[in-house]
């Protein structure tokens, strides 16, 4: 994957691991990315497995939503991973990082872990947000 935006990672900043610290956005047309959760078709029921499934599907759907607007997953410049269990999202970042690795490759956009009281339905343990920038 290529991309024309410029990640910024200071050396005055901690080491970033699964993240970029800023991305300086290429011209382009943004899209804005609606969170995107585990859910079956029917949009209701959660899909069945715990925090590592869920991810897998979350991400699934924000690389689809983007490529179905034109763009690709070089172009995310911006992503805010919600969970209801950050201590379990932690013990599970070598499996994470290998679903991140199959639907992102090596890109790591500026992102956010935010752990939240609750999700849309219960059963929800991870929800991701994210805005890309498709360059001119």
């Amino acid at each position: 994957m290529t991309s024309r935006h410029q990640i910024i990672n200071p050396s005055s900043l901690p080491k970033p691991s699964g993240f970029a610290h800023a991305v300086v956005a290429a011209p382009g047309r943004t899209v804005y990315l609606g969170g995107q959760a585990a859910l079956e078709s029917d949009g209701i029921t959660v899909i069945p497995g715990g925090l590592v499934e869920q991810f897998d599907r979350s991400l699934f759907y924000i690389v689809e939503a983007l490529k179905a607007s034109g763009g690709d997953p070089e172009h995310i410049v911006s992503m805010l991973v919600f969970t209801t269990d950050a201590a379990t999202y932690r013990s599970n970042m070598k499996s994470l990082g290998k679903i991140w690795k199959t639907h992102m490759g090596s890109h790591y956009p500026a992102m956010t872990l935010l752990q939240v009281s609750g999700l849309l339905y219960p059963d929800l343990l991870v929800e991701l947000l994210a805005t890309a920038v498709i360059p001119d």
